[in-house]
């Protein structure tokens, strides 16, 4: 039995960040029951970016939830198609037709900017729980993890009983904790396409081809290495900056040709530079009553389509353990240092594998288990990352395993709770 000074309690949460990882943790914490205040310095003004993969791991928790899936407007995925980078020859197929009946869940294709849309209806629209407030142009400046206390560069100044920062790679909330900041790398007719496809990929060399916005959209994705000096002002990822044909087609010489006619063509507005980084895990994601969360946790390259699905799970990790099933609102501290146990081991090996990935397709989930490949080669067999991992994964059994011990010893006879709310 839990004492009654113990039992569950309703949480001020502060989110900074209204991305797609920020938007995720609103709307799963506002379904738990808890008051949240999203806080973003921008406000959300035009349509950057490009498309964004979210795989079973990711769409289970947007069912679970309820999210209006069709108001994002997604691409079904049912192909990953692999291509020579000189002539397109294809190079193997890894089909996923039958994904949804054996996951569960849909493998979808959104342009950020409707996923973005989609979430933010899910927060603070209608539905379970208080919807989620949303207060722009406002730019955290620093917090007290502590006492929750955030004071933003307008003056403002606020405290809440859970901080959550989900301000991506150049994360305020990261640096007030105190971690390490990052390690910079240098670095034809397909409306109807239901494939990511890649050509490439034995090298830093690579090109993605990824429908969006049900087919409306096309993003390709150009990956190359460049000198150490070259577009030294881009400090930061980001791609608010137009390219030129000649930047994009020059690593490629001998690029496939029906590649090369497109690209040639190709609206220099339309064409986004964009420099990544590599980031070592860090040390600790949270202190006192204040955690990080997708890009501002764990960022990492783009190679295993993951990014989004390991920020929806951070997401859903944090709704169950301050869910009803569980008393952590009344030790927050102890709530986040389970969040960290358990997303942290897991976020971690995928980011590992999306670097991996950077210079050998094989490594991708899909192709990683086609082992018959005469393309096939992987670095480690046993650290390899599998979809079976990824989709077979479960978030909530893995807290419970986490948290049993520790509450059965603090509280004998303690038994979960059972709740039909996301807990």
């Amino acid at each position: 039995m839990i004492p009654a000074s113990q039992q569950w309690r309703q949480l001020s949460v502060a989110i900074i960040g209204g991305g797609i990882g920020g938007l995720a943790a609103a709307t799963s914490l506002r379904r738990t029951g808890h008051r949240v205040t999203i806080y973003e310095r921008g406000d959300y003004s035009g349509s950057l970016g490009a498309s964004i993969s979210c795989g079973a791991n990711g769409t289970k928790w947007l069912n679970e939830w309820n999210v209006d899936i069709s108001h994002g407007r997604p691409s079904t995925i049912r192909k990953l198609i692999r291509h020579a980078l000189n002539n397109g020859e294809i190079q193997g197929i890894y089909d996923l037709s039958e994904y949804p009946g054996k996951w569960g869940y849909e493998y979808y294709n959104f342009f950020r900017a409707d996923m973005h849309a989609m979430l933010m209806k899910s927060a603070t629209g209608p539905g379970l729980g208080e919807p989620a407030l949303l207060k722009r142009y406002h730019s955290c400046n620093s917090v007290d993890h502590a006492t929750g206390t955030v004071r933003f560069q307008n003056d403002v100044i606020v405290r809440h009983d859970l901080v959550i920062g989900a301000d991506g790679v150049g994360s305020s909330v990261r640096r007030a904790l105190g971690t390490a900041d990052v390690r910079r790398l240098g670095l034809a007719d397909m409306s109807q396409n239901d494939a990511l496809e890649y050509w490439g990929g034995q090298g830093l060399e690579k090109i993605v081809f990824a429908p969006c916005r049900e087919g409306e959209i096309h993003s390709f994705y150009i990956f190359f290495p460049t000198p150490k000096n070259e577009k030294e002002e881009q400090v930061e990822e980001g791609w608010d900056f137009a390219g030129d044909r000649r930047q994009l087609l020059a690593p490629f010489p001998t690029l496939d040709p029906a590649l090369h006619a497109l690209f040639s063509h190709a609206d220099p507005v339309d064409i986004r530079p964009w420099r990544l980084f590599a980031h070592e895990p860090y040390p600790y994601w949270s202190r006192g009553r204040t955690c990080i969360l997708g890009d501002a946790a764990h960022p990492m390259l783009p190679d295993q389509s993951q990014g989004a699905c390991q920020a929806i799970e951070d997401a859903a990790a944090l709704g169950i353990i301050f869910g009803r099933s569980y008393q952590y609102t009344n030790d927050i501290r102890s709530g986040l240092q389970l969040y960290e146990e358990v997303r942290k081991p897991r976020a971690s090996k995928v980011q590992a594998a999306s670097a991996r990935a950077r210079e050998n397709i094989s490594e991708r989930i899909g192709f990683s288990s086609q082992k018959n490949s005469r393309w096939y080669a992987v670095v480690e067999e046993d650290q390899k990352l599998t979809i079976e991992e990824i989709n077979d994964y479960d978030i909530r059994q893995h807290i419970r395993k986490q948290a049993a011990q520790e509450y059965s010893d603090l509280y004998p006879g303690w038994r979960l709770a059972s709740t039909s709310q996301q807990s």
